[in-house]
């Protein structure tokens, strides 16, 4: 198995559904992170292709400036699902409880997940399912920083370094056949505009593990 029993395990093992009940509007990354990211996907993803953003909320980060055919939302909170508009469709289900998607096989160019796959307990399934719902030559990005629910991410996330981390999603990856070699972007953190003014720092680092489904 790719993690212990221990590894999956959260501090707060009550019902996701329950933490998730309300509403959260607010963005989980800084704006370096957020500008980092829109730019990558600037980078990755083509225009009047289907994409699956899992684990969502509100916002999706996507660039303005590319028209996709379809963008199908997932998350725990209808609400904030409701309020993003980048998604033509959106469903709520808790992956760590039914890790089966319910789409058909190929039937997305890119599966896109940001800073939450801290909290699934199943990889090996998840990322099987990624796999399943891509088209051949579909991207999947996975990106993340160093913040956290602490008490919902998994032990193994939780006692990681951000290398580990790295190597923890680069691994969920690897344990799928029929992904290519994942690749690692890793960016240095950039603090918003004024704090560099200011002269400080401590913005959130970006990173993002990158795989397409073998052809």
């Amino acid at each position: 198995m790719l993690l212990r029993p221990e590894q999956r395990t959260k501090l707060d093992d009550t019902n996701d559904n329950l933490f998730y009940e309300q509403p959260r509007f607010v963005t989980h990354v800084d704006e370096g992170f957020i500008q980092q990211l829109t730019d990558l996907y600037q980078e990755r993803l083509q225009p009047n292709t289907r994409i699956l953003d899992l684990m969502s909320s509100w916002v999706s980060h996507l660039p303005e400036a590319i028209a996709f055919a379809h963008v199908e939302g997932h998350g725990l909170n209808g609400e904030e699902l409701a309020r993003n508009p980048r998604l033509d469709h959106y469903f709520v289900q808790n992956l760590n409880q039914e890790p089966k998607l319910p789409f058909e096989d190929q039937s997305f160019d890119a599966v896109l997940n940001t800073v939450s796959v801290q909290y699934i307990q199943y990889p090996e399934a998840i990322f099987s399912e990624i796999h399943r719902v891509l088209k051949p030559g579909g991207v999947a990005i996975i990106s993340f920083s160093n913040r956290m629910f602490y008490q919902k991410a998994i032990q193994a996330w939780r006692d990681g370094t951000e290398g580990d981390r790295v190597k923890l999603v680069t691994g969920y990856f690897a344990a799928v056949p029929g992904f290519t070699k994942p690749e690692v972007v890793a960016r240095s953190s950039q603090a918003p505009s004024i704090m560099r003014l200011l002269g400080m720092g401590g913005g959130d680092p970006f990173y993002a593990v990158i795989a397409h489904r073998e052809a």
